[in-house]
């Protein structure tokens, strides 16, 4: 498991700047090269999504935490958690007993959340570094792994799912909340993400729309082994809402 100490580093960038084209291989980092190159654009990194005060509005953070089943005792990831909206409110829900660990690519909003943290006194919330192909969590660990309005600026997806896949406990789940939009305007097309989680062993089991995500909310669970990189397909982005396996 994680460490409960509040431990802030810097976490690095997941994409490589707004509307940039999928990287060719040489400009790849050497532990991702193993992976399917993504057929892609990713979109500007970015710490926030929207205020919290018009997310809470909405009732976003309890629409989606209901949703895929968030209580008191669980252990959760929040990738991508800015400036803490996610955070904060996953530590109330899985209480002193339940864990959460933040991780963002942007060092302003980590600082930020740190602050809060400390702030708040989130006891049961660590903060911690990624990278670009590599959440690096600890394996067999979470309930619950979420990837809230950030998907799309994940530069090498196959990795970067394939290395978190074993951070799941048993039963765990992955959830994604997103714009049904292209990946180089800060959203997923569905198709395209069914696509690639199902290339490293994913199955989706929930997806609905809702106004209060201003997006869609899609849930999947690891089944069978995970396929060694060299066998997994790579999706072909066809430009629109759907995506097919090359």
């Amino acid at each position: 498991m994680f460490p409960r100490s509040h431990f802030l580093q810097v976490a690095l960038v997941l994409a490589l700047g707004a509307c940039t084209k999928p990287a060719a291989q040489d400009q790849r980092a050497e532990t991702a090269r193993a992976f399917p190159l993504p057929d892609r654009p990713v979109s500007r990194a970015s710490s926030k999504f929207s205020s919290e005060t018009d997310r809470d509005r909405l009732n976003e953070a309890n629409v989606v935490m209901d949703l895929t089943g968030i209580a008191p005792g669980m252990s959760v990831a929040d990738l991508g958690a800015g400036e803490g909206y996610y955070t904060v409110r996953l530590a109330q829900r899985v209480g002193k007993k339940g864990r959460v660990l933040a991780e963002d690519i942007d060092s302003r909003a980590s600082e930020q959340l740190g602050t809060r943290v400390l702030r708040e006194r989130l006891e049961n919330v660590s903060i911690k570094l990624g990278m670009p192909d590599d959440p690096s969590l600890p394996q067999n660990s979470f309930d619950r792994i979420l990837l809230i309005h950030m998907y799309h600026e994940v530069s090498e997806p196959y990795a970067f799912l394939w290395r978190m896949r074993p951070a799941l406990r048993p039963g765990g789940k992955v959830v994604v909340v997103d714009v049904d939009r292209p990946t180089n305007a800060h959203g997923t097309p569905p198709d395209l993400l069914f696509c690639e989680l199902s290339a490293v062993g994913f199955r989706l089991t929930q997806f609905v729309r809702k106004r209060q995500l201003q997006g869609y909310y899609a849930q999947f669970e690891a089944v069978g082994p995970r396929p060694e990189p060299p066998q997994i397909r790579p999706c072909r982005n066809t430009g629109g809402t759907r995506a097919t396996v090359s």
